[in-house]
C-alpha cells in the first residue's frame, strides 16, 4: 500500500490525502495592515463556510518585479510586523516568500509556509536553508523547468531531513510575455511524493507584458482553476483584492475579492469529484 501525500501546516490544517481542499489566497504583496487584515477576514470567513482549508498570503518584500522603480512592499521588518499581525488577528497561517538566505530564519519566526519564488526554485543554498526551518517548504515550479526536474529540488529540502514539502504549478513560459499551463505536470509532480498546488492568478500572468508592469488575463483564471481541479490537485493559490486595478501589485491577474466565494465553491465540487486517488 503506498504511503498517504499529505502534509499538516498548522494543527487542523493542511493539504493532501484527508484533507479538504486548501486556500492560499490573500493580496500580491503586504500593501499595509488594515488591507491584509480586511482580505484575510474576508476569506477566512468564505473557506470557513465551504469546508475548506486557510492559509493567507502575502509578500513581505516583492524582490522580482519587472521595474526598479515599482512597489515592492513594507520591506522585511514592516512586511513581516503585518503578517504577524494578521496571524495574530485571524489565527490563520501564513504562506509568504522568500528571496534571500539571510532572511530565512527571520521569516520562519512569523510565516508556516516559507516559498521558493519559481525564478530561485534552483538555488540550493536557498531550498536548504528553508528546509533546515522544519516549516513547511512550497517551492514554486520555475516557468523554464519541466515538472519532472522538480523532484531535485524536492530532494534538496529533504535531505535537511524535512520531509514537509510542496509543489506547485505556476504555468510555463511560451515565447515573449506569455505562460501556458501544461496540465500534465500536475500528475507529474505528485508523483514525486508530495501534494501539488495550483496558482491560478501567477499561470494567467503576462510576465512584463506592459513594459514595465506584469500584465495578466484574469478572465480565463476560472477555467484553468476547473480544469486543475478536474486534474487532481491538493491546494489552489490565488491573488485576491478589493480593488484589483488599484492593487500595487499584480493587479491585472488578481481576482476581485467579491468574486472568490463562487470561484472556491466550483473549486470545492471539482475537488471533491477528482480530488487524487478518488
Amino acid at each position: 500500500m503506498s504511503q498517504p501525500i499529505r502534509c499538516e501546516i498548522a494543527p487542523g490544517v493542511g493539504l493532501g490525502d484527508g484533507f479538504p481542499l486548501l486556500v492560499m489566497s490573500g493580496p500580491c504583496v503586504a500593501e499595509s495592515e488594515a488591507l491584509c487584515l480586511a482580505i484575510a477576514a474576508e476569506l477566512k470567513a468564505i473557506c470557513a463556510r465551504l469546508g475548506l482549508g486557510y492559509v493567507f498570503k502575502a509578500s513581505y518584500d516583492k524582490a522580482n518585479r519587472t521595474s526598479g522603480g515599482s512597489f515592492r512592499g513594507q520591506g522585511l521588518e514592516g512586511g513581516l510586523a503585518i503578517l504577524r499581525a494578521v496571524k495574530q488577528a485571524h489565527g490563520v497561517p501564513i504562506v509568504t516568500d522568500v528571496h534571500e538566505v539571510a532572511q530565512v530564519d527571520a521569516v520562519a519566526e512569523v510565516a508556516d509556509i516559507l516559498q521558493i519564488p519559481a525564478f530561485l526554485c534552483r538555488q540550493t543554498d536557498l531550498l536548504v536553508a528553508a528546509g533546515r526551518t522544519g516549516k513547511v517548504v512550497n517551492i514554486k515550479k520555475g516557468q523554464f523547468c519541466a515538472p519532472g526536474d522538480m523532484r531535485h529540488a524536492v530532494d534538496k529540502v529533504r535531505d535537511t531531513g524535512n520531509d514537509r514539502v510542496l509543489l506547485t504549478e505556476r504555468g510555463t513560459s511560451f515565447g515573449y510575455h506569455n505562460l501556458v499551463v501544461d496540465m500534465r505536470s500536475l500528475p507529474i509532480m505528485r508523483s514525486h511524493g508530495v501534494p501539488v498546488i495550483f496558482d491560478a492568478t501567477h499561470s494567467v500572468q503576462l510576465p512584463s507584458g506592459q513594459g514595465g508592469a506584469s500584465g495578466g488575463q484574469r478572465e480565463f483564471v476560472p477555467p484553468l482553476l476547473r480544469a486543475a481541479c478536474a486534474v487532481g490537485v491538493d491546494g489552489l493559490f490565488l491573488e485576491s483584492h478589493p480593488n484589483p486595478a488599484a492593487a500595487l501589485s499584480d493587479g491585472p491577474n488578481s481576482i476581485p475579492l467579491a468574486e472568490m466565494a463562487e470561484l472556491l465553491r466550483t473549486g470545492r465540487q471539482l475537488h471533491e469529484l477528482c480530488r487524487p486517488g478518488a
